[in-house]
């Protein structure tokens, strides 16, 4: 590994830890302490990742991947039987996730709004979708099950957004984790074929 590449891992390292210290709250996270933390100078920060904001963008997304990774550890094959429907598999993945972003919101506002701005086949909200993809396994056209993933997604991250007002705007608490799975659940079964 080059010195550039070792100082730029040393930036991002030291830029998640700070992340995950503060609960995701980035507000007193500031380039300084970064440099100070990676070892790295402040200059280089600047050089590697244009600003602040846009480094902590991409360490939100790497807190994010590696959380969704952890969702089914040591699970190497995720066609095998497991006793679940596609709507129920979908439902307790979507549930994880829901429940994660509602953990980490001021990591996961962060990473949504930066994935609004350039929406790319890599960003963390389309690998939410192919998390997603894998829980649909029934005899669905792959254009269905893209676009029921995608949907969820997108649905999931609007009400996310909706902050303060999520009971106003989408009818459920999603302070609640009872309100999120019933929101999830009822979502769904909407996009798999109707309300329960």
């Amino acid at each position: 590994m080059s010195a550039n590449e070792e100082a730029r891992e040393a930036i991002i390292r030291a830029t998640v830890d700070l992340i995950e210290q503060s609960g995701g709250d980035i507000r007193n996270i500031t380039a300084r302490s970064i440099s100070e933390r990676s070892g790295v100078s402040l200059g280089l920060i600047n050089y590697h990742f244009g600003s602040k904001d846009e480094l902590i963008a991409l360490c939100c997304g790497r807190i994010i991947n590696r959380t969704i990774a952890a969702f089914a550890p040591g699970r190497k094959d995720y066609s095998e039987e497991d006793g679940m429907t596609d709507a129920e598999r979908l439902t307790s993945y979507a549930a994880q996730t829901f429940d994660f972003i509602y953990k980490n919101s001021a990591t996961v506002k962060i990473s949504v709004l930066s994935d609004l701005k350039d929406y790319t086949p890599g960003c963390n909200s389309a690998m939410t979708q192919k998390g997603f993809l894998m829980a649909l396994r029934e005899d669905i056209p792959d254009q269905r099950k893209k676009h029921i993933a995608f949907c969820l997604a997108s649905i999931m991250q609007a009400a996310f957004l909706s902050g303060e007002h999520s009971g106003e705007i989408t009818g459920y608490d999603l302070k609640t984790k009872k309100g999120r799975d019933l929101f999830i659940k009822d979502t769904v079964n909407m996009l798999m074929g109707g309300l329960m």
